[in-house]
């Protein structure tokens, strides 16, 4: 398993002073990051050879949101390669040592020339070393779409929704999504698929239905093809 120790920042916490979904979000991106760095296969690494990792899917479950300044330790690793994808698990411990949040991630690895999945090269899967996957429920099937769902204003994709890659931010997806829950919703659970890339001066068409224990937003474009769907339960 690859860690690091880091505290709970005042640009990662809400009103109340407890660390959000996204600011436990970016950590986890930000562990994996420092991991394939670190191992010596990171993004100049990959740019050099034409190949980046995309992430397809992520889930993400809290039992606990750490505090303002609280020690916690973030850690992650590979459980699965297969031919052109990657599985890693990501866990948040608090600063007694208690789960407080843990993930389960999807990765395509990505032909950067041509925009399409290509095979994982060898030298890329023997830096990992895979590691049994994390006792937490894994989902099987896509997020549903529920059929009766409210069309929200559309809006334009700024600069600032962008990443290195030149496209919106997995991590601004699931922000974006997540301000069209009512205040006081207490997330959970978060699932989110990433269907396609949103660019710059693309037009988002959102799409929010609510269900017993929670909500599903599509964030697609004009014909409702999404870029992305997030759901969250409590």
């Amino acid at each position: 398993m690859y860690e690091y120790d880091s505290r709970v920042r005042l640009t990662e916490v809400d009103q109340d002073q407890r660390m959000t979904l996204i600011g436990i979000l970016n950590a986890f991106q930000d562990c994996s990051t420092f991991h394939s760095e670190d191992l010596g296969v990171g993004m100049d690494y990959l740019t050099k050879k034409k190949r980046m990792w995309v992430l397809r899917s992520w889930k993400i479950v809290v039992s606990r949101y750490p505090r303002l300044a609280e020690r916690i330790r973030v850690g992650t690793w590979p459980y699965a390669f297969d031919k052109m994808t990657g599985q890693r698990n990501f866990r948040l411990l608090d600063q007694e040592g208690q789960l407080a949040a843990c993930a389960d991630t999807l990765w395509v690895y990505m032909d950067m020339d041509r925009m399409r999945p290509a095979r994982v090269d060898e030298d890329v899967r023997q830096a990992y070393t895979l590691e049994p996957r994390f006792p937490m429920e894994y989902e099987t099937d896509k997020i549903p779409l529920l059929a009766k769902m409210e069309e929200r204003e559309p809006f334009g994709v700024h600069t600032y929704h962008l990443d290195v890659n030149h496209h919106v931010n997995n991590g601004q997806y699931v922000q974006l999504a997540g301000s069209y829950l009512p205040e006081n919703f207490s997330i959970g659970q978060m699932r989110a698929e990433y269907c396609r890339q949103a660019v710059l001066h693309d037009i988002i068409y959102p799409k929010v239905g609510c269900f017993l224990d929670g909500y599903t937003i599509l964030l697609g474009d004009k014909e409702g093809k999404p870029y992305a769907v997030v759901e969250f339960r409590v």
